[in-house]
């Protein structure tokens, strides 16, 4: 695969998780979707936080980065164990917290992501979506 073949959302996602975008770029280009297209971006984030194989730990980072308060719902399910389970449950969360949920997976996956880059990618790195700048 390479750049021009990844999706639309695939890109967007990504380049904000490498600040090729700024987080707020990010919720303009997602607040301007149906509620249906939100849930199925805010699936593909939480499918990707999978493969950055995301920790509480980068939850936590992610949240700081959010701008979302620790108490709101997708906060306070991010920086539990199972992680995954709790992703999960950010992703099926009714429609009034899809912002703050984007603004929580994608600042996680932000961090998973970099994360991944950094130990896994470095130097070597074939991922299309690693190779965007």
């Amino acid at each position: 695969m390479t750049v021009t073949e990844l999706r639309a959302s695939e890109r967007m996602i990504n380049e904000v998780a490498q600040e090729l975008h700024s987080l707020e770029e990010g919720v303009e280009w997602f607040s301007a979707f149906a509620p249906e297209e939100q849930r199925s971006v805010l699936h593909e984030i939480a499918l990707y936080l999978m493969q950055a194989h995301v920790t509480v730990e980068d939850g936590r980072k992610g949240l700081e980065k959010s701008g979302v308060k620790a108490t709101m719902t997708p906060a306070v399910l991010i920086v539990r164990e199972p992680i995954l389970e709790q992703i999960g449950k950010i992703e099926r969360l009714p429609q009034q917290e899809y912002l703050k949920a984007f603004r929580v997976l994608m600042a996680t996956f932000a961090v998973a992501d970099t994360r991944r880059r950094e130990i896994e990618c470095q130097g070597a790195c074939s991922h299309a979506w690693h190779n965007l700048s």
